[in-house]
């Protein structure tokens, strides 16, 4: 099924090492964050320790860090969290009722079909061995490359496997091709320096925006609301900070991570930022519910979801706006 993508210390050579918690503590309520080891979703929690925005709304922030949405929404279900961070792949999981999207993060273009060379398109894909971490967004932009060309995952040979392992597999040529992303993909090309990119996040943008969102647990959602819009008011106002400051951003996120610096800007510098003024326009004017029905169809199509609510009835557009 499909989830966020991985990028922590299985990252092979891109040495992200994630920390397990990073804790900034204020009086009042203690909102438990989980989040994915990379920059959009950890920079918006080093930003809020940095600043002390945290104590402006009267919190004490429990974040830890996880390898993927799902497992945080799992989490969830179980009461030990309130809310996350999640990318496109998971939010089948909102739409099938199991959190709330809260709101919108950034949107995303670093994953990529890559192919050894002498492999000129997707189309010759066809019957070629394919490494992919199954449920990521290197499994959906895989899936969105091979309909375009006029093909499914059933005309290739789908090899399942953790990031780390496309790595490995994709540098020693056991594999053809791969749906995967940067920066992994730096990686992959210090080892393959003849390496082609046959498809990426670009070619379906706007149609299709690789959303990161923020999500919650629906018991949060519906008995305190006004957690849920303090927590808001945090994202909002580490959004805007990381638009204004974002080599300053990059820095806190590299030292939250224990990341390189390097590393940290090139992920940083291939997404979207959107700012808080932004985000509430496009709630208002539906471009978030599009976005999010743009998913739900694909959930359908790749036969992931049968039959996922609309957008309205897990995107909490006025807990958004109002906070």
């Amino acid at each position: 099924m499909l989830t966020r993508r991985n990028i922590t210390t299985a990252a092979a050579g891109a040495c992200l090492a994630a920390p397990r918690i990073r804790t900034a503590r204020a009086a009042g309520k203690t909102a438990t964050i989980g989040y994915i080891a990379d920059f959009p979703n950890a920079s918006v929690i080093a930003i809020a320790n940095d600043q002390k925005y945290w104590d402006a709304e009267g919190l004490s922030a429990d974040a830890k860090v996880f390898t993927n949405g799902p497992i945080q929404i799992q989490a969830m279900g179980a009461g030990s969290l309130n809310f996350g961070t999640i990318g496109p792949g998971a939010l089948w999981l909102p739409a099938s009722g199991r959190a709330k999207v809260v709101g919108v993060n950034d949107i995303g273009f670093s994953d990529r079909i890559i192919a050894q060379g002498g492999i000129g398109s997707v189309a010759e894909l066809k019957g070629r061995k394919v490494g992919v971490p199954q449920g990521t967004s290197g499994d959906m932009i895989l899936r969105l490359g091979l309909a375009r060309a006029g093909l499914s995952v059933a005309d290739i040979q789908v090899v399942p496997m953790d990031p780390s392992t496309v790595v490995a597999a994709f540098s020693s040529r056991q594999i053809d091709a791969a749906g995967i992303w940067y920066p992994l993909i730096d990686v992959i090309r210090t080892r393959v320096p003849d390496i082609k990119e046959l498809a990426s996040n670009n070619d379906f943008f706007p149609e299709t925006s690789f959303i990161n969102a923020f999500v919650a647990r629906n018991e949060v959602v519906r008995q305190d609301p006004d957690l849920v819009r303090r927590f808001l008011r945090v994202m909002k106002k580490s959004l805007d900070y990381r638009i204004a400051n974002l080599d300053r951003s990059i820095e806190l996120t590299a030292t939250f991570l224990g990341a390189p610096l390097a590393i940290t800007a090139n992920v940083a510098r291939s997404r979207k930022l959107l700012s808080s003024a932004e985000l509430n326009r496009f709630t208002e004017d539906g471009t978030v519910n599009r976005w999010l029905e743009q998913f739900n169809a694909m959930f359908k199509t790749f036969g992931v979801l049968a039959d996922p609510l609309p957008a309205e009835r897990f995107y909490e557009a006025a807990l958004f706006t109002s906070a």
